[in-house]
């Protein structure tokens, strides 16, 4: 039918009957609704995403916690999506988790950052790279030690690029795009 369309579905059902009445549209072998009228034999495709579990949970003293669903490979995606980079992991450097634009990394660890894991981090760099490291917690004088190297703690990074508290998320759209109305 030359459509495009995004369908949202929350729920079991989402499994149960629209993908499965998808898959049979597709295959041909649904011979229902629209199938029917438009006597479709299937063809085209579709793509199916889940919306990943929520990344901070509270704990039982009501302290923001990463989610326990979250896997480091997950937490290291959702970290560099939130930062602005590319996950794309180096296989010969542990810490180049991460691109961003020129010689900037992001690396994301859920141990203790002290000095020396730093100063053996800062041994590995070229001069010209620069690296955010974001960890479960650092020690104070790892903190701006070398001026190429900035140290963020999770998960108040993430809760910092959140906005708490608001009845209005209307986005500051400077030039919003106009349309003709179709006449047909």
């Amino acid at each position: 039918m030359k459509r495009r369309y995004i369908g949202i579905e929350m729920g079991d059902h989402a499994y149960t009957h629209c993908k499965v009445r998808l898959d049979k549209v597709i295959d041909g072998s649904d011979q229902g609704g629209i199938s029917k009228s438009l006597n479709l034999q299937g063809g085209s495709g579709y793509r199916f995403y889940e919306l990943a579990p929520t990344l901070i949970n509270k704990d039982a003293f009501d302290e923001p916690i990463i989610n326990k669903e979250y896997s480091a490979e997950m937490l290291a995606s959702a970290v560099a999506l939130h930062e602005g980079f590319e996950h794309k992991p180096s296989s010969e450097t542990f810490w180049k988790q991460s691109v961003g634009n020129e010689n900037s990394y992001l690396f994301v660890t859920t141990r203790h950052v002290d000095l020396a894991y730093l100063s053996g981090i800062k041994e590995s760099m070229e001069d010209n790279e620069y690296l955010i490291i974001v960890c479960k917690s650092f020690a104070q004088e790892a903190n701006g030690k070398f001026p190429n190297i900035k140290i963020k703690k999770i998960p108040q990074m993430l809760l910092d690029r959140c906005e708490f508290g608001k009845d209005n998320y209307n986005l500051n759209i400077i030039n919003p795009p106009s349309y003709e109305d179709d006449e047909e």
